[in-house]
């Protein structure tokens, strides 16, 4: 076991939900001394993991889970969004049927966003509902996707479209993890980080650009900060609007452009946070054309987004009517009413709305946040 003893302490954030309430722990070496792996305690643990994950965390996780569980079982998915289908979600019910798992059964969902995502729709699923716990290895799933209980799949037509809201009874972020996370996939969870300084704490976001250098440098007291503080301003929205009747549409800043990105492109050509950062470009270009922040702002999100190693210009989906292409993709977004594509805007620094905007404005943001 490494010395845990110059890195900062566990931190936890409350998720207030009366009946549904939890906590999220927030530490290094949480895989080998959890805060409290006997919660929830059931007959079996099945723990759902990927192919990439499985091999440098796997067994840590089902030695820390023995002492708790009569048995503890395993199932791997294939790695990655384009995956994120009922093929691989029928894995896991599979391996729940095959294995004899009951309502006591605990799942565990050992990976990124793709693994929580799809684990606690089969836990929401399963006999109508077994409890599960987010064990989150991707610096994206720790600040966001593990949090809050949106669980689902994805379809051709649309991303996320098929699913639930069922809260984890539990979630564990083991800082460690983030060590062997690919660069690449650094920067995608640095996307879901940008987001919660302009739509709710501008301090924080001076602080994220303060800190760039130390967050891409895997620093440990800044990731330690900027996972706490993410969970923080997610665990405040949520507890407020668990299903997103209102306010919690903001968490979704930039999400209605990245969605059009990845589902135009095909899942996983872009990674969801790549998408994320460039869509949070275009959505702070569409506030500035609507009059609600100016062009410093703009430029400040884009030089943010860049630092972060994401893109920041994004790709033509077609080339014969790339507006149409990007407005067809953008109604299936669950925000549009009517066929009215919603957008979360800010709405001075700081602060976002959930509005809608003529196609006619919203088409020259994407002619020129394409370059063409």
């Amino acid at each position: 076991m490494n010395d845990l003893s110059s890195l900062p302490p566990l931190h936890q954030v409350p998720i207030a939900l009366a009946d549904r309430s939890y906590l999220i722990d927030i530490g290094h070496g949480l895989l080998d001394i959890p805060p409290d792996y006997a919660l929830p305690q059931g007959s079996s643990a099945l723990v759902v993991s990927n192919e990439t994950v499985a091999p440098l965390y796997l067994e840590r996780l089902k030695k820390s889970l023995a002492p708790h569980y009569r048995q503890v079982f395993s199932v791997l998915l294939p790695d990655g969004e384009a995956h994120k289908t009922w093929e691989s979600l029928n894995l896991i019910f599979d391996a729940l049927l095959s294995l004899g798992c009951d309502r006591k059964t605990v799942l565990f969902a050992l990976g990124g966003g793709v693994v929580g995502d799809m684990t606690g729709f089969a836990a929401a699923s399963f006999m109508r509902g077994v409890p599960f716990v987010q064990v989150p290895t991707t610096l994206l799933a720790q600040v966001d996707s593990s949090v809050g209980g949106k669980t689902a799949i994805n379809h051709p037509l649309g991303k996320n479209m098929i699913g639930a809201f069922y809260q984890p009874q539990r979630v564990i972020c083991d800082l460690q993890t983030l060590d062997t996370l690919p660069e690449r996939e650094l920067s995608a969870g640095l996307a879901e980080v940008i987001k919660y300084g302009p739509i709710a704490d501008m301090a924080f976001l001076d602080w994220i650009e303060q800190n760039m250098d130390a967050l891409r440098a895997r620093d440990s007291g800044a990731l330690a900060h900027a996972v706490g503080r993410s969970c923080e301003i997610k665990a405040h929205v949520v507890g407020q609007d668990e299903r997103e009747s209102g306010l919690r549409a903001i968490l979704n800043f930039g999400h209605t452009f990245g969605h059009a990105i990845e589902a135009g492109m095909g899942y996983g050509v872009w990674l969801h946070g790549e998408a994320v950062g460039c869509g949070m470009v275009m959505a702070t270009r569409l506030s500035m054309r609507l009059g609600l922040v100016n062009s410093d702002f703009l430029q400040r999100i884009t030089t943010l987004v860049e630092r972060a190693g994401l893109p920041v210009q994004a790709p033509v989906l077609d080339a014969s009517d790339n507006g149409a292409r990007y407005l067809s993709l953008m109604r299936m977004d669950k925000k549009s009413e009517s066929g009215e594509i919603k957008f979360v805007l800010i709405d001075g620094h700081g602060q976002a709305m959930v509005r809608g905007a003529p196609d006619t404005v919203v088409s020259e943001v994407i002619a020129a946040s394409c370059g063409l």
